[in-house]
């Protein structure tokens, strides 16, 4: 795509490198941040630079979080005994929006996939077994992506904690075999939770 400006042409490319944002897109996105006022388009370029820069992860769950514990863990009204566990935030978003759900989560930050070089020192799941271990958590539910690599990584984890007294479940599987999580819809994913399974039933 040749255009009339390398400054034109720059802000494309790195318009372009978002995800689901192509070329054409890019293009029409940068064009439409010429026809702002220069007040609005320095606004928008602070507001991400300080999202960046600013944005923390809660040291206790590994949500996103504006300070060093983030507003579900330190909400006093959630069931610090209960525990989601989930691939990423996007997947924390996605149940939120259900308010099916009143526990608190835990971000593995992935799942354990070796083809991708993705193991269990990768991910959280350490961070995890402490809580379980610390925290008197009661029960812990998966709500992982129902693929292969979300089914081992429920197994390696439920090994782990074999001699634990926590309750461990999984959501139904209203969600198909190879969909993700943050793309189901509401009504089904609230459903999944509400009918989670034993984690025995689920995988074998």
């Amino acid at each position: 795509m040749q255009l009339p400006s390398s400054l034109l042409e720059n802000a494309v490319s790195e318009f372009a490198k978002l995800p689901g944002i192509g070329k054409k897109t890019a293009l029409r996105l940068v064009l439409h941040l010429l026809k702002q006022e220069e007040v609005d388009v320095n606004h928008f370029s602070e507001t991400i630079a300080q999202m960046r820069s600013g944005i923390k992860f809660c040291k206790r769950c590994f949500n996103i979080s504006d300070s060093d514990i983030c507003a579900i863990c330190s909400n006093s009204m959630r069931n610090k005994h209960l525990i989601c566990v989930v691939e990423n935030i996007r997947d924390v978003i996605a149940i939120e929006s259900t308010d099916q759900f009143s526990g608190a989560y835990h971000v593995l930050g992935g799942i354990i996939s070796p083809l991708d070089g993705v193991g269990p020192n990768d991910l959280t799941i350490e961070a995890l077994i402490n809580r379980v271990e610390k925290e008197e958590i009661e029960e812990l539910v998966f709500a992982l992506n129902p693929n292969i690599q979300g089914d081992t990584t429920i197994y390696y984890i439920q090994k782990k904690l074999q001699n634990s007294t926590c309750k461990i479940t999984t959501i139904a599987r209203g969600i198909s075999f190879g969909g993700e999580l943050e793309f189901a819809d509401e009504l089904t994913l609230g459903r999944s939770l509400a009918n989670r399974l034993p984690v025995e039933s689920y995988v074998r």
